[in-house]
């Protein structure tokens, strides 16, 4: 989104070479990665072994007659994102990641096949538009602005984390907590105008306001928490999350809704408004949720904190600017 970008795709690569390098030897296509909290493997290889859904004929009743007779579902998703949400694997030609995993489930319980197309991030909204994609599924978050032009049916909570250096005993549950602190935050996102909030109510209440630092590079914010010129990193949770578990020198510290205290955020499987399939989404979504594969998905990129128990339809979005 453009109002809380994930980390750029150069992230993603500069990533998936740490995890080569941190895993050794080994078969690339199944077993790529680096070792997670838990021992297990983080797979970055081409060949996924996706979760797989079953065809439920009274849910795929409700895609629109002329997307049933072609036989696909075209999947737009942004270019930009990043580990665990949608990044190369290690051939650097398949996407792969969590968005990709719950579309695919989706469109198996649709009985369609998966037509993904990768594209920058303003032009997954022209490709709604256009009606080039029946559907993006790119980490979109509710807005109440969005919701005039989109229908959505929400899959993931949209969360934000504080990520530290392993070992720190500090946790961040409200403003005073980051009083004094130097965070780093990308500009230009929610993140960044929560932490500036924050930073204001702090003084406002005769505390220390905070130290933002900002960086040219992703890559950047981790190389100054190892070497302690930044105390935290505040950025999407799904990313953070991805980068604890396979670099194993950080731990997430606190976690917030992207909506800051206004709303909780919503992640959400995104349509034109009018093209009769948000129905369709959401009733797979509640399927794949039912029958616990979707839990899988989750499981397998670090995600189960931001399950949701149901989809819900065009939900309160986040605030107008």
């Amino acid at each position: 989104m453009k109002t809380r970008r994930t980390l750029v795709a150069a992230f993603s690569v500069t990533l998936a070479a740490t995890l080569l390098g941190a895993c050794g030897s080994g078969d690339a296509q199944e077993t790529v990665g680096a070792k997670n909290k838990k021992g297990g493997q983080l797979n970055i290889g081409p060949d996924q072994h996706r979760v797989r859904g079953k065809k439920v004929a009274s849910i795929a009743a409700k895609v629109p007659a002329a997307i049933r007779e072609r036989g696909s579902l075209r999947i737009g998703g942004s270019a930009d994102a990043a580990a665990p949400l949608g990044f190369y694997a290690t051939d650097d030609k398949t996407r792969i990641g969590s968005e990709i995993d719950l579309a695919t489930l989706v469109a198996d319980t649709l009985g369609l096949k998966v037509d993904f197309q990768a594209v920058s991030w303003e032009n997954l909204f022209v490709g709604l538009d256009s009606s080039k994609f029946d559907a993006v599924f790119s980490n979109v978050t509710v807005t109440e602005e969005r919701k005039e032009k989109y229908d959505f049916a929400t899959y993931r909570l949209d969360d934000l984390a504080f990520e530290a250096k392993k070992g720190t005993d500090w946790r961040v549950k409200g403003p005073k907590d980051v009083a004094g602190k130097t965070i780093a935050v990308s500009s230009g996102t929610n993140q960044e105008k929560i932490l500036i909030d924050w930073s204001k109510k702090n003084e406002k209440a005769g505390r220390k306001p905070v130290d933002i630092k900002y960086f040219q590079k992703d890559t950047d914010y981790y190389l100054a928490l190892q070497s302690g010129r930044i105390d935290a990193y505040l950025g999407p949770h799904p990313t953070s999350a991805y980068h604890v578990a396979s670099a194993g020198q950080t731990q997430i510290i606190g976690t917030f809704s992207g909506g800051g205290d206004a709303v909780q955020g919503k992640i959400a499987a995104t349509t034109k408004k009018g093209s009769g399939l948000v129905d369709a989404y959401a009733a797979a979504i509640d399927h794949v949720i039912d029958d616990g594969s979707y839990a899988k998905v989750l499981k397998r990129w670090g995600l189960s904190s931001e399950a949701v128990k149901k989809s819900e339809i065009n939900p309160r979005g986040l605030p107008r600017p």
